[in-house]
């Protein structure tokens, strides 16, 4: 109460002077009509205004939350279409059979021109994300889970020198392998390809569903640039990642339901 009434003390000429700009104003546009008018248009412009900021801020605001759930719709189309590949009856919402689960995620940390590159995503544990998970973008293939805390995880972009996984050409389904070995963060390298494989630019690859990280069908890239084995080996071929990893913010975590029951099936062992 002190600090006010020295404040009133200190200003009490401005204040006075404010108060009388106020009270003449007010007159003024009482007692004529254009003034009248002349102020009603400013201020109902004004108001507008506020109106038109305070509602673009509502709609910001709620983007977070229209995201969200846009991200979980998708995760849930991505896991049908995970079925419908397999000719697995779509089960209903609760249901465990569904054999691959997406969990959305946003990238808050990435790097792609180191030669062993990751990028960190927004879920952990707590989400259900665990070590050895495949990671997609929209656009395909990103990469692999490689460490996890309770809210977040580091995932081993396919930009690594471990980087490698099985993939296929869609046209004739021969497998191959995508490496990194360097260099654009825009291409990669595919190798062990047989040479009697005809391959053209163009020619899409897709992940070979051959490990328990991704399914089948994720795309990858398209071929780029073939290059022929001087000794009649296997050839190689340059390929364009269809992922722009420069530009990740959205992915999909990739739960394999069945993971721990085939990781047990492939570590039985034949004895004579």
């Amino acid at each position: 109460m002190y600090n006010i009434l020295r404040f009133l003390q200190r200003y009490n000429f401005f204040l006075l002077f404010v108060l009388l700009e106020v009270v003449a104003l007010l007159m003024l546009t009482r007692s004529h009509t254009f003034q009248r008018a002349a102020m009603n248009t400013v201020s109902s412009g004004l108001a507008g205004r506020i109106y038109d900021l305070r509602s673009g801020i509502g709609n910001y605001l709620s983007l977070r939350d229209a995201n969200r759930k846009l991200l979980e719709q998708n995760a849930r189309l991505l896991s049908e279409i995970a079925m419908l590949r397999s000719n697995t009856p779509l089960p209903p919402l609760a249901d465990t059979n569904i054999v691959f689960e997406y969990i959305p995620a946003s990238v808050v940390s990435n790097t792609v021109h180191l030669r062993n590159n990751i990028f960190i995503i927004d879920k952990g544990l707590k989400h259900g994300v665990r070590k050895d998970m495949g990671v997609i973008a929209p656009q395909g293939a990103a990469g692999i889970v490689i460490g996890v805390s309770e809210n977040y995880a580091s995932v081993m972009s396919l930009l690594h020198k471990f980087g490698s996984i099985s993939v296929r050409f869609k046209n004739n389904d021969q497998l191959a392998i995508l490496q990194w070995n360097g260099g654009s963060y825009r291409y990669g390298d595919v190798v062990d390809i047989p040479t009697h494989i005809e391959m053209q630019p163009g020619d899409t690859l897709l992940t070979s569903g051959h490990s328990q990280v991704f399914p089948a069908g994720i795309m990858v890239g398209t071929i780029d640039e073939v290059t022929q084995s001087v000794t009649g080996s296997l050839n190689s071929a340059r390929i364009k990642y269809s992922v722009d990893f420069n530009r990740l913010k959205v992915v999909y975590v990739i739960k394999n339901n069945h993971r721990n029951e085939l990781d047990v099936l492939s570590k039985i062992k034949i004895h004579d």
